[in-house]
């Protein structure tokens, strides 16, 4: 959080303390007849606190993204669309399913069970990668080539 942002936050964490001390003063005045009311009021200003607080981060999200899409789907740190947390990720979840499905193709039908369930994990694999392969779509065409040589 930036120097304002933290003092905002403190300003408010301040409003909502100050506003809790009244309601909780107002209740011993007016007795617990009122407890409800008031704490049914006091829950509505810290609900409406909280969509505001969710307003802004929506906001603030579109804006980063209507920024990425402006500057035609990068974010300001990538290199060339490079993905690398999504490779590893995949990578790690295919390695996590590999086991359960190792132990069942192994249970089942023994060696070819085994085997059949690698070759799957393998097969989703490649397809994968093929499929995000920066190369991917460019059908005998050198990244190299320029659209406005002949």
């Amino acid at each position: 959080m930036t120097g304002n942002g933290a003092r905002d936050a403190e300003l408010k964490d301040a409003e909502i303390k100050k506003e809790l001390a009244a309601t909780l003063h107002a209740r011993r005045d007016l007795g617990e007849e009122y407890e409800s009311a008031l704490v049914e009021s006091f829950l509505e200003k810290v609900d409406q606190r909280l969509d505001d607080a969710v307003d802004r981060r929506v906001r603030r999200q579109l804006a980063e993204q209507q920024m990425v899409v402006a500057r035609g789907g990068r974010s300001p740190g990538s290199t060339d669309g490079d993905a690398w947390g999504e490779r590893f990720g995949f990578g790690i979840v295919s390695l996590v399913l590999a086991i359960p499905l190792s132990a069942i193709g192994g249970g089942v039908a023994d060696l070819p069970g085994l085997l059949v369930a690698w070759a799957g994990i393998a097969a989703v694999n490649g397809a994968w990668a093929f499929r995000n392969s920066p190369h991917f779509g460019r059908r005998g065409k050198k990244p190299t080539d320029s659209d406005w040589e002949e």
